[in-house]
């Protein structure tokens, strides 16, 4: 067997309000509200052919089947985009997002890139990265 992609993440959430919002707000993704098979609604946000669902806290193993110690705050994830780190950091001042470290430069999956990190409702590390950025330096 091969791995070829991820389909989708799971984030454990205390607000799927404040952290739908903050997704949508400050990343541009896209907030889908749909039903599980159980019928309850289910939380996630899209970007690309991207998921990551927003799964309570609170929510029990019978209600969503999740990893064996779910808690909030605990995902380091990196995103990239095609804004300039200078982009990245106006974008975030605007939205009024404090910047935990970044402009950095840190190794990516293909090399090099260019990192800005922040903290999302929960506390979850998210960096913002950009590998066409070192291709302007």
């Amino acid at each position: 067997m091969i791995v070829d992609a991820i389909d989708h993440i799971v984030f454990n959430v205390r607000d799927v309000e404040a952290s739908a919002r903050w997704y949508e707000q400050v990343l541009g993704m896209a907030r889908i509200d749909a039903p599980s098979d159980s019928g309850a609604l289910r939380t996630s946000v899209t970007f690309g052919r991207n998921k990551i669902n927003l799964r309570p806290i609170d929510a029990s193993q019978d209600e969503w089947f999740t990893g064996a110690t779910p808690c909030a705050g605990g995902q380091d994830l990196c995103f990239l985009t095609s804004f300039t780190p200078d982009a990245v950091v106006a974008h975030l001042q605007v939205c009024d997002v404090e910047i935990e470290v970044g402009p950095v430069t840190k190794n990516g999956a293909r090399g090099p890139i260019r990192s800005v990190y922040v903290r999302d409702p929960d506390g979850n590390l998210i960096e913002l990265s950009s590998y066409a950025a070192l291709a302007c330096r």
